[in-house]
């Protein structure tokens, strides 16, 4: 008996561990069984747009409140489970590399268990391993061009900004790309050298950024292009070293370095007193001015201006003679106020990049440097941070006249042997920034139109000071010197020798260009990329751009003859309808105007406001003109008169403008493609499984949508609640309180009249202004959808 208990027991266990092992089976297969692409019906190269429509059509259609099928909840699961995989980049690209959307794991983690198990399979057979290193190996590439990979935020708030100091070579690369592998050997050499000298590296994925590579106008990997100053270039030659090394050069400004001889050089080192900079001469036996160098004169351009010397050729003896150059080794002079010697000198058989930005920042400002803005102050006279941080500014207040006379000279050799670390030296022009100078300076005839000496410490960035000006002028003489010496002496033992206290001004920049020059200097700077794309890009592809242009000349032109003719036949074979035509014309829309409501006089004396279809769609939008624009009124059939009329109204002093035109789009028919444009309009956030209870019902009548056409963007009005419409809601008792007026359809139990519907649009009018103004926030989208 016992026997035959234990047999049925040992019975028992096996068939309960059969039905674990079955279990995990058919969870196995099933988990194996879900593709997230086969659940939406997408195929694997959808974007994220058709992803979102999918997910939207699918959860409308099986979402469990609207669909009374028993495996309706289960379906709506599976199609949210796959919309989180597959709009979210990394587990999309997990599943597509693991077939796993690894959620429990990391990527790294994925990735060593996948080579674990291919080094298992490796061993266990013996295969050579050189047949396994198959160059699209996307890790193993991108193991290369790792620490340079590049991200959206990334680019837009560091790339861009340091581009203004130095310009960035950037790679964009793709799995499976013959061309990536080709090129790389090349790149990683040009890597190692350009980086060393001071230019910024960048890769970007196109598989995993998308939005950076279109937003950078890659449309093709690979693409190699270069950024500075914020704009993008592309470069169009073979991938080898010295064309790579030319493109770099190529995008640096041409007037960073001025070549040096002896005719020109003391025009050049005396330029310190208009640029307020000092100035760098670099001595070397190169004909052709040195990358490195070229790239550290674009990084301190703000501060220093730059000069070259080639010893190989005639006209620099002198120059190196003068101030005892070694012609054989490179040589960096910086000169500040005496041109005839030098403040400091850098002398090396290489030149390292580092070494050159210790010595460049250690000689960024001149001895006693003119405060000609706020920043320059900012960065002489910072504000004092702790007690053991403080830095005192020693100003000297004179005439732009007597700037080079004994005053001057002898405020700056008393700079030049100044000791302490905590005192900088400037000077201010009276007559250039008087506000700054009259707070400085007491009150009374004792100071006016003379030179005098302010020590000043900031407290706080704005422009409060403590400060202590000397009582008599500054002559320069010894016992000024010594009565200044004395104070600062003072200082470092009692601080509160600052007694007097103020709120500086801010000052004018004095060397900023006029608006007509910066106006030239952008317009010259458009010509000239406009000369270099025609000229020095392949003409094979600048065919479609001038055969683009040459079009559109040609139908703009043809457009003015066709319209000259047709006004003037138009003026003779019709006389104008007088006003009691016009307004019954208009009887529709109601437009009444006063003479005062806009300055423009329209043409017509009603609003032409078209249906847009299927049939117009093409022709009104997708088609539409450059430079015109399709105002849109979203309405439904209950809302159709009362808004029309409204928008009628608003938008009447505006149809005098030849390049905007009028429609109106029925949300009973259209609202899918309503709903996917304004999905262009939301911030970037994760869409909800599970939709509020009135999904199926957000009103979107009285929304105004200017579409243009042609650069694929739209701007968005949405309407506002009026009193009236608050008070409506108030008396609405048994509506949710969770529904708001906005997002009813429209038609609530408690009759709201055409009043509040009109009111949706009482501020268009506004808008419209901001919309041809164009202050209007932009929405951009790849491409107009079909109007089904």
């Amino acid at each position: 008996l016992w026997k035959g208990r234990e047999m049925e027991v040992k019975k028992l266990g096996i068939s309960w561990q059969f039905l674990i092992v079955l279990v995990l089976i058919l969870q196995i297969l099933s988990a194996l069984d879900f593709d997230p692409y086969r659940v939406l019906g997408v195929s694997r190269t959808a974007s994220q747009a058709d992803i979102k429509k999918a997910y939207k059509k699918l959860a409308r259609e099986w979402h469990p409140d609207k669909n009374k099928d028993p495996g309706a909840e289960d379906k709506f699961i599976q199609i949210s489970k796959a919309y989180e995989i597959l709009s979210n980049e990394e587990k999309r690209s997990n599943y597509d590399h693991y077939g796993d959307a690894g959620e429990n794991q990391g990527y790294q983690k994925q990735q060593q268990q996948r080579e674990y198990r291919f080094r298992h399979f490796h061993e266990n057979f013996y295969f050579d391993e050189s047949f396994f290193h198959f160059p699209f190996n996307s890790e193993r590439r991108d193991s290369i061009d790792e620490k340079y990979l590049l991200h959206f935020s990334h680019y837009v708030n560091e790339v861009v900004p340091d581009s203004f100091k130095k310009p960035y070579l950037i790679k964009i690369t793709s799995d499976w790309c013959f061309s990536c592998i080709h090129i790389e050997p090349v790149w990683k050499e040009v890597v190692q050298e350009l980086e060393g000298l001071g230019v910024g590296i960048g890769v970007v994925h196109a598989g995993y950024e998308r939005r950076l590579a279109h937003h950078l106008g890659a449309h093709s990997t690979p693409t190699i292009l270069g950024i500075i100053n914020g704009k993008i270039s592309f470069f169009h030659n073979a991938v080898v070293r010295e064309n790579l090394r030319q493109f770099v050069e190529s995008l640096l400004p041409g007037n960073l370095v001025e070549k040096v001889t002896n005719k020109n050089y003391v025009r050049f080192l005396s330029g310190w007193q208009q640029e307020n900079k000092p100035h760098v001469l670099l001595f070397d036996q190169m004909p052709v001015v040195p990358l490195l160098y070229k790239l550290t004169a674009f990084a301190y351009k703000d501060y220093l201006s730059f000069g070259y010397v080639c010893v190989g050729l005639r006209g620099a003896e002198e120059m190196t003679r003068q101030y005892s150059v070694n012609a054989y080794m490179p040589t960096l002079l910086i000169f500040k106020e005496h041109s005839d010697k030098p403040a400091d000198a850098l002398q090396a058989r290489a030149m390292k990049k580092q070494a050159i930005d210790d010595f460049i920042t250690q000689n960024k400002y001149l001895l006693a440097a003119r405060l000609t803005s706020q920043k320059l102050f900012h960065e002489l006279c910072p504000v004092k941070r702790s007690h053991r941080q403080r830095k005192y500014c020693v100003v000297l207040l004179t005439a732009e006249a007597i700037k080079s006379s004994k005053p001057f000279e002898a405020f700056l050799s008393f700079a030049l042997a100044n000791t302490q670390d905590t005192v900088r030296f400037v000077h201010v022009y009276s007559n250039r920034q008087p506000d700054f100078a009259s707070t400085l300076l007491p009150d009374g005839d004792g100071l006016q139109g003379k030179a005098a000496v302010s020590i000043l410490e900031r407290r706080n960035t704005a422009g409060r000071v403590v400060y202590k000006t000397l009582e008599d002028p500054w002559t320069g003489s010894e016992s000024d010197k010594f009565l200044l010496l004395g104070y600062l002496d003072q200082l470092r033992k009692d601080p509160a020798l600052l007694s007097s206290e103020a709120v500086l001004p801010d000052l004018t920049d004095e060397l900023a260009p006029i608006f007509l020059l910066r106006w030239l200097y952008s317009a010259s700077d458009y010509i000239s990329d406009c000369w270099d794309s025609v000229f020095h890009n392949n003409w094979r592809e600048m065919m479609p751009l001038l055969s683009l242009v040459f079009s559109a000349l040609f139908i703009l032109f043809g457009t003015v003859i066709v319209q000259a003719f047709s006004d003037s036949n138009d003026e003779r074979e019709s006389n104008p309808p007088d006003k009691e035509e016009a307004h019954e014309k208009a009887g529709k829309t109601e437009p009444s105007f006063t003479k005062d409501s806009s300055s423009k006089i329209p043409k017509k004396g009603f609003v032409e406001v078209t249906e847009l279809t299927d049939v117009t769609y093409t022709s009104n939008l997708v088609r539409l003109r450059p430079g015109h624009m399709n105002v849109v009124l979203i309405l439904s059939n209950s809302t159709k008169t009362s808004l029309l009329q409204k928008f009628a109204l608003e938008v009447y002093t505006f149809t005098g403008s030849s390049c905007l035109h009028f429609s109106f789009l029925s949300l009973d028919k259209h609202r899918e493609w309503l709903e996917y444009l304004l999905e262009f309009a939301q911030d970037a956030a994760p869409i909800p499984n599970q939709y509020d209870k009135h999904f199926m019902e957000r009103d979107y009548t009285g929304y105004v949508l200017a579409l243009n056409g042609h650069k694929k963007y739209f701007c968005l009005f949405k309407p506002q609640k009026t009193v009236e419409e608050e008070e409506a809601l108030g008396s609405c008792g048994g509506l949710d309180s969770s529904l708001h007026l906005g997002e009813s359809r429209g038609k609530s139990s408690c009759g709201l009249g055409s009043r509040p519907i009109k009111g949706k649009l009482s501020r268009l009018s506004l808008w419209m202004e901001r919309l041809l103004e164009g202050s209007l926030q932009r929405f951009y989208i790849p491409s107009w959808p079909e109007l089904d």
